[in-house]
């Protein structure tokens, strides 16, 4: 039996020459009791099909069925039966946990005498239990998302539709999330289908539908999607020296698709079934081995030959990116809420031209350390040097030296893209030919020239991204600062994210960034992991995992090793405590 059937669906934005195809006739049936992975660039045409099922959106064309109801004809009485949860879920964060759900109860009319039973199920499936007191506003990020996935399972409906549900949350929340959707699978039999911009996520689905430009690029389980790839993989080994500095070279030989850092070694996707023939010059590295295909791989090539190679390519970093005198300073910091400690005795130093990640799980203090280092936020006590000058006493000043990129892009949306280059360069003091050249280098280095027109809040999430960069990037600063920048965004647009972030490391520009996907935390330098306010390991990403590496687990990935010292670390809290 399918769930979900659809027949030529199309739909469409806007009027005349503003009009937009979302989805063009696609079709689709989905078994019921699966799990299915949209994935898919930004603007493919995502989280319109997911709201067409759930009957917020009228089709242009075409036919939906989700659980035998005609959709949109039938949408209410479908209302009890599905539950969707959107990108930005609807908490209500001056209500408490317990109120959040009974406020989500009342909506779908379950009696009162069946809430404090499915109350009490719901929170100790998502270890909410202690919390149901607090208000949501005072949650940790992830912990918002297993009350908003909570609320969404609040009346046990047979379809969860799920946009984005992971975005923005640590590697332990994503673990406990998920958790809980293949619980619904596996004991009520439920029918998922979710958005994801994780690739490991949609290899655990037992479908996977490729959208792009809104129309079905590939679908199949995930093995079968990968298939096509076998051969075209290969991993070179111990490149931990200088890792940023051989993928630039690898990137720009003839057929290679891809390079990612894994972990120590670089992996390289052909277009061929052949291993890259090195230059002499990475002769020493040794011969790249052939490794299994996975979904990423396939992901990245089929969008390749769909739209061909990006001009952005990966620029050689400077041979000794930490050189110099350290450009920021941070000694015995700390911050204090009340009488809450969110940030204490946190102790690092970063030098010119080096890629600076500061990872922890959500709550973990990373973002209050990130904000008073951009001067958003004063510190309690502590030494905070930026760019030679003290935080503490010239905030201004040291402003002048940063570019900050935050998590939601603080752009403004009415604005068109041009006019928001405009408003950017004459807040950082821009003026005359300089300005201007600033701005034309932003349109065309950033490829914004054809959107220059579109309203910022218009713009698919990756070219938000090129924007909120260009706008951060428009004094030249020597400092940039980024705050989760890929949250959300697909593995391409990640892709050319840090290959222009690699080229202003390599041109001496010094980044700090936060992130949550693991692999992107290869990238960095040095790294300092934090957990509740407090530094608790900080080193290269090798030295990192080499804490965590043991005979059971012989080569640690970063996030085996962010989940076990973060773990281990709050367990030794909690019992102290």
């Amino acid at each position: 039996m399918n769930a979900i059937v659809v027949d030529h669906l199309s739909k469409s934005f806007g009027k005349g020459a503003e009009r937009r195809d979302a989805l063009k006739g696609i079709s689709l049936q989905l078994a019921a009791g699966s799990m299915t992975a949209i994935i898919g660039p930004d603007g493919a045409g995502k989280t319109t099909l997911l709201r067409l099922l759930a009957g917020i959106l009228t089709p242009l064309a075409g036919d939906i069925r989700v659980l035998d109801h005609a959709i949109p004809q039938e949408a209410l009485a479908l209302q009890n039966q599905i539950g969707y949860m959107p990108q930005r879920f609807g908490l209500y964060e001056d209500l408490t946990v317990e109120e959040n759900l009974d406020l989500f109860a009342s909506l779908h009319s379950i009696p009162g005498t069946m809430r404090e039973d499915r109350f009490d199920e719901l929170l100790t499936m998502t270890a909410l239990g202690p919390f149901r007191k607090r208000l949501a506003g005072k949650l940790s990020g992830g912990m918002k998302q297993k009350l908003g996935l909570a609320c969404t399972l609040i009346h046990s409906p047979q379809l969860l539709l799920l946009d984005e549900a992971s975005v923005g949350v640590d590697p332990i929340s994503r673990r406990e999330l998920w958790s809980i959707i293949q619980q619904q699978v596996a004991s009520r039999n439920v029918t998922v289908l979710l958005s994801t911009a994780y690739m490991n996520e949609a290899e655990r689905c037992d479908h996977v539908v490729l959208l792009q430009e809104g129309e079905i690029l590939a679908q199949g389980n995930p093995a079968q999607l990968a298939a096509p790839l076998q051969g075209h993989a290969f991993v070179l080994g111990d490149i931990s020296t200088a890792p940023r500095s051989l993928q630039a070279s690898v990137s720009q030989l003839p057929d290679v698709i891809d390079t990612v850092i894994q972990g120590d070694g670089l992996r390289i996707v052909m277009d061929k079934p052949e291993p890259p023939v090195l230059p002499e010059k990475l002769a020493g590295y040794g011969t790249p081995k052939p490794v299994p295909t996975r979904l990423e791989d396939a992901f990245v090539s089929l969008l390749f030959h769909r739209v061909g190679r990006h001009s952005i390519t990966h620029r050689l970093p400077r041979d000794t990116p930490g050189d110099d005198a350290p450009v920021v300073v941070v000694k015995d910091l700390y911050r204090y809420f009340g009488q809450f400690a969110a940030a204490k005795n946190v102790s690092f130093s970063v030098h010119k031209g080096e890629i600076f990640g500061l990872l922890g799980a959500n709550g973990a203090g990373k973002s209050t350390t990130f904000r008073m280092l951009c001067g958003l936020l004063p510190s309690s006590s502590g030494t905070l040097r930026v760019a030679g000058v003290d935080l503490r006493t010239a905030t201004a000043e040291a402003r002048a030296h940063i570019g900050y990129v935050s998590q939601k892009f603080a752009l403004y949306g009415p604005l068109s893209v041009q006019q928001n280059l405009s408003f950017f360069a004459s807040a950082y003091g821009l003026e005359g030919r300089r300005r201007n050249d600033r701005i034309a280098w932003a349109l065309d280095e950033m490829e914004l020239k054809q959107y220059s027109g579109m309203n910022a809040g218009s713009l698919p999430l990756g070219y938000k991204q090129r924007l909120a960069l260009a706008c951060a990037l428009m004094h030249e600063p020597e400092i940039l600062f980024l705050d989760e920048p890929t949250s959300g965004v697909d593995p391409l647009a990640r892709r050319e994210f840090w290959a222009r972030v690699n080229a202003l490391a390599g041109d001496g520009t010094t980044c700090l960034v936060t992130t949550h996907f693991m692999e992107e935390a290869e990238y960095c330098d040095h790294l300092v992991l934090m957990s509740l306010g407090e530094i608790l390991a900080q080193g290269t990403p090798t030295e990192i995992k080499a804490r965590v590496r043991r005979p059971e687990l012989p080569n640690p990935s970063m996030e085996d090793a962010f989940i076990s010292l973060i773990e281990e670390h709050e367990e030794v809290s909690r019992r102290a405590s």
